[in-house]
């Protein structure tokens, strides 16, 4: 990784953050660790709310004027107002995180004017960080880039039911790969080209997409809906369509094999 002073500011104080929130999951992945459920059965842990309170109040220390949105903090629509606004999910893949899978993330990015400018994903069991900002592209830490070589048959992955959907169709436009619970790391995947694309069903949220959506960029890839348009951010209503991300050269033919196999609407 460049050294923190060739860095913009924002993204050295994002990277800085995640780092040491990780530190804070770590003493509970693996380990004793209070789980309760919200709305759609979705897990909440003790480390969710701790990263999230740690994150919320030592970003708002250094940042006072910008706006926040995180999953575990209730919404302040003032954020609305704000140019500069913070988007974090304190894990992206809690599921996973309980379960003992190494691939869950600390994600966060920073949105002006409704484009994300800065963001990390920082994935702390698997000692990765994946991170980019307009000022300084993609910047990743023991994460190695691969060159998508053309391939045939595009490797991909989604959701569960997803993966099952194109497993079991008679012809198979896609190749897949096992579940990974984070959605911020399937995103990342394609970004250094482990991937050719990933998919999501309707319903992920910003925090689960805005970091992982200007590491895309950054990496010469996009995520986009459906219809091929990219996303905005820092919306009254912070869920999201159908998504597919795959690289630039690659991205209208996948979505076009997605649309005609029947797995993205």
């Amino acid at each position: 990784m460049a050294g923190t002073d060739t860095l913009s500011p924002d993204l050295t104080l994002l990277i800085s953050l995640a780092k040491e929130a990780g530190e804070i999951g770590m003493r509970y992945f693996g380990a004793k660790n209070e789980v309760w459920y919200k709305h759609g059965n979705s897990p909440v842990s003790q480390a969710d709310k701790e990263i999230d309170d740690f994150l919320r109040y030592a970003f708002s220390q250094r940042r006072p004027d910008y706006g926040w949105l995180s999953e575990e903090t209730e919404d302040d629509t003032n954020r609305l107002n704000q140019k500069r606004v913070a988007i974090v999910d304190p894990i992206d893949g809690t599921r996973g995180f309980i379960n003992g899978s190494k691939e869950w993330c600390i994600s966060a990015a920073i949105v002006e004017d409704g484009s994300p400018t800065e963001a990390v994903l920082y994935c702390p069991a698997l000692e990765q960080t994946f991170a980019a900002s307009t000022t300084n592209g993609l910047v990743l830490e023991n994460v190695e880039r691969h060159e998508n070589a053309g391939r045939q048959t595009p490797i991909v992955t989604g959701s569960k039911k997803l993966i099952e959907t194109i497993d079991a169709l008679e012809t198979q436009p896609f190749n897949t790969v096992p579940f990974v619970p984070s959605l911020a790391y399937r995103l990342a995947m394609v970004a250094v080209g482990q991937l050719d694309a990933a998919f999501a069903r309707p319903g992920a949220s910003e925090w689960d997409i805005a970091a992982a959506d200007l590491i895309l960029r950054e990496a010469g890839c996009k995520l986009t809906n459906p219809q091929g348009q990219t996303l905005e951010y820092n919306k009254q209503k912070v869920g999201s369509p159908a998504l597919v991300a795959a690289h630039n050269k690659t991205h209208a033919h996948i979505l076009g094999l997605a649309k005609s196999s029947g797995i993205l609407h």
